[in-house]
């Protein structure tokens, strides 16, 4: 039997976690996934506007410990925390993602207007410097337009994820001028069939993307 390639997917909130497993099952069922979840990491990430040192140390040590227990690459499925991550992946010698990196250059190649529907508001900081700098790496002229939908993240904590949905459905025609619209976060991917019904638009999401990316990286 031949060795099933190993990816640690380490979570900032548990509702990140059944949209990317679901993405694998789908694209790439023969990995063997490993969830490290630390709910402490959003918690925390809410309480201050800019990541703290704590903070980049937290995710050093989360990614040592995923390289000890035998991760080949690590995808990170929280999208607040870039420069953290960035940090993280200088310290392994194992590929490491961020979560919306390879929705960011798909978006980039579908035109100049995108926009990005979020549900936690300390991501997008973050997240609008990492889409500039991939705008640049790509010589593009794209920009990025960003609407927060409140009350949706409460909603899917709660369970309710027929009202996340719904929220998110709801601001989506705001963003129907743009080329492609991105559901910012993993656990927005959840609200991609109530968005398309309501836009004409091309709809990204985070986990199909980062699944395909990652596969292509460690050659599974």
């Amino acid at each position: 039997m031949s060795k099933k390639s190993r990816v640690v997917l380490l979570h900032g909130t548990p509702v990140a976690v059944e949209p990317i497993q679901r993405a694998f099952a789908t694209r790439w069922p023969e990995a063997e996934t490993v969830d490290l979840l630390d709910a402490s990491l959003s918690i925390d990430r809410a309480k201050d506007h800019d990541l703290t040192p704590r903070m980049f140390e937290r995710f050093v040590e989360l990614g040592s410990y995923a390289h000890r227990i035998g991760a080949e690459a690590i995808l990170v499925t929280c999208s607040a925390f870039g420069p953290a991550i960035e940090r993280m992946a200088k310290e392994l010698p194992v590929p490491v993602l961020k979560p919306n990196e390879a929705m960011f250059r798909e978006a980039i190649g579908r035109g100049q207007r995108i926009g990005m529907l979020a549900t936690f508001a300390p991501s997008v900081l973050t997240m609008t410097e990492e889409f500039e700098q991939f705008v640049s790496e790509a010589g593009a002229k794209a920009t990025l337009e960003t609407i927060v939908v409140e009350g949706a993240m409460d909603a899917l904590r709660k369970g309710d994820a027929d009202r996340h949905n719904a929220l998110i459905a709801a601001r989506a025609p705001e963003l129907a001028h743009c080329d492609a619209i991105m559901l910012a976060h993993f656990s927005t991917s959840r609200a991609l069939e109530a968005v398309t019904a309501v836009v004409k638009t091309p709809v990204l999401t985070a986990p199909d993307a980062a699944v395909d990316r990652i596969r292509a990286a460690i050659g599974g």
